[in-house]
């Protein structure tokens, strides 16, 4: 599913308008009828309603939105916000129609001076305020109004976008000037806002309501952002062939672990096995030698010559995919050998955990890196190689632009991780939820996207399908054992039933 930017929100309704064909006002009503099923579903007549309106197409909406509840027997209040006197066209056909249906228990149109209404624990509000073409933070009377809004009790569903938000860029926006909803409703496609964590206390519940734009202009607009769909995953997935044999189903490299760190490269190595490598190779420092022998018999363990840290890069021409990093510590000899390893290995790399670390204390090393190496960092981790960011927008722009000069695939972790590809795409993982945020479930990411580039995945696919898979293992466990139960190894454990869902 594409994410549009607020200018191509504009454009796709322009696009439907034009070749549908259909009037802006006929499609206004069709959205406030979408609006007004997803409210009714939710709430019962009996509930008091309030409407703030403001003066674009937003708001427009809301007024419509307004006179079919009140035809529906609701008992609605509503409040137009017309400070500059000017309407937009659609606004003000609804702002006519509105006046002209006796149903409605109140209408105010807010000129100059305003009485607010008290706002109880027992009313619905709707806001109609500002949506998706907001470009600057609100100010003045709107924004005074938004924190009166948010200091009252009652329930508050937002159409489109909650006010004051704006649909990407938030960085400089002022937060306690914006909606606090409990319901987003928003039109047709998500916003790229949705996907950050600091604005998830303004959202409340989303839903994504299909008002039918046109599906020809969805796939004519080009979109920066999309979303990772299970039917996009299913091709993708390479089968197994009845005659295989471990020796073409690929053979993997995982360099892991310090002394006191062996857990990390334990479960990398088990997230690889269980996800088809035909072959595991874990280097790993001579103390780590019987927890590994003991805990994943299946792999081979190759000993580094020092007792504590990795020390000595290896030969990978055997091997059809390294991943390095999880749990190898920042000794600055394991950063020399971290980087002639990277510089030297010819297959596909997987850097995550303290490889990230070590390349974050060697900035200059990134220049170095070979073309389509996979960087898997958690918001700190890439903070500490590109410095900090004010929010999690400024993050993923950099996320991209360091992924279009590296050449190289970002995988931003986090509640929506974030894939930032080569050719500036990024690409969002829905897969996953709150109960993955514990130790260890890097590193087996790290062990699963190393499987699919051993097992001849392309970069991009085992970027999309290792992210889906690792998140759906842990919806699976979370099913299982609860969230707040939910470790590491779990992921493992209900690896397989993620591959049977893809596959059946």
């Amino acid at each position: 599913m594409k994410i549009f930017t607020g200018a191509q929100i504009h454009e796709l309704d322009k696009y439907t308008i034009e070749h549908e064909p259909i009037e802006s006002i006929d499609l206004m009503e069709r959205a406030a009828k979408a609006l007004t099923r997803a409210i009714c579903e939710q709430w019962p007549t009996d509930i008091p309603v309030v409407v703030f309106a403001g003066p674009g197409n937003n708001g427009g909406d809301a007024l419509a939105v307004a006179r079919i509840m009140a035809e529906m027997n609701y008992e609605v209040s509503v409040y137009l916000f017309n400070i500059s006197g000017h309407l937009s066209s659609d606004c003000a056909v609804n702002r006519h129609r509105l006046v002209e249906c006796k149903q409605v228990k109140a209408f105010v149109e807010v000129i100059e001076e305003f009485d607010p209404p008290v706002l109880e624990e027992n009313m619905l509000v709707i806001d109609g305020l500002f949506g998706s073409g907001l470009n600057k933070p609100l100010a003045g009377g709107f924004a005074s109004l938004v924190k009166y809004i948010n200091s009252g009790a009652s329930t508050v569903v937002s159409i489109d976008m909650p006010s004051g938000l704006m649909t990407e860029d938030n960085t400089y926006n002022v937060r306690a000037n914006i909606i606090r909803a409990n319901m987003t409703l928003t039109l047709q496609q998500p916003k790229l806002a949705f996907y950050f964590p600091e604005n998830q206390v303004f959202l409340g519940k989303v839903r994504v309501l299909d008002i039918r734009l046109s599906r020809e202009g969805i796939e004519h607009i080009d979109a920066q952002y999309t979303i990772i769909e299970e039917n996009e995953i299913r091709p993708r997935l390479l089968g197994r062939d009845i005659y295989a044999h471990k020796g073409n189903m690929g053979n993997a490299l995982l360099i892991a672990g310090s002394y006191g760190m062996a857990g990390a490269a334990v479960l990398a190595t088990k997230a690889c096995m269980r996800s088809g490598a035909g072959k595991v190779t874990v280097h790993s420092p001579k103390r780590n030698n019987m927890i590994l022998q003991i805990s994943v018999p299946e792999a081979v363990v190759q000993l580094d010559p020092e007792e504590t840290i990795f020390s000595e890069a290896v030969d990978t021409e055997d091997y059809d995919a390294l991943g390095i990093g999880p749990g190898l510590g920042q000794s600055e000899t394991t950063a020399i050998a971290l980087i002639a390893q990277l510089r030297r290995t010819q297959c596909p790399i997987v850097a995550d955990a303290d490889a990230l670390n070590l390349l974050s204390n060697h900035r200059a090393w990134l220049q170095q890196l070979p073309k389509g190496i996979i960087m898997t960092p958690h918001p700190a981790e890439f903070d500490r190689m590109q410095g900090a960011s004010a929010d999690s927008f400024e993050r993923l722009t950099k996320a991209r632009e360091l992924a279009e000069r590296l050449s190289a695939y970002i995988i931003l972790k986090g509640h929506y991780t974030a894939l930032c590809c080569p050719d500036g795409h990024v690409m969002f993982n829905q897969t996953g939820n709150a109960g993955m945020a514990t130790a260890g479930s890097g590193d087996v990411l790290t062990g699963i996207i190393t499987a699919l580039l051993a097992r001849g995945y392309k970069q991009q696919d085992a970027c999309m399908v290792g992210m889906f898979l690792h998140g759906l293992a842990g919806d699976i466990a979370a099913k299982h054992v609860g969230m707040e139960s939910l470790i590491a190894s779990d992921l493992i454990q209900y690896l397989p039933e993620a591959f049977k869902r893809l596959n059946d």
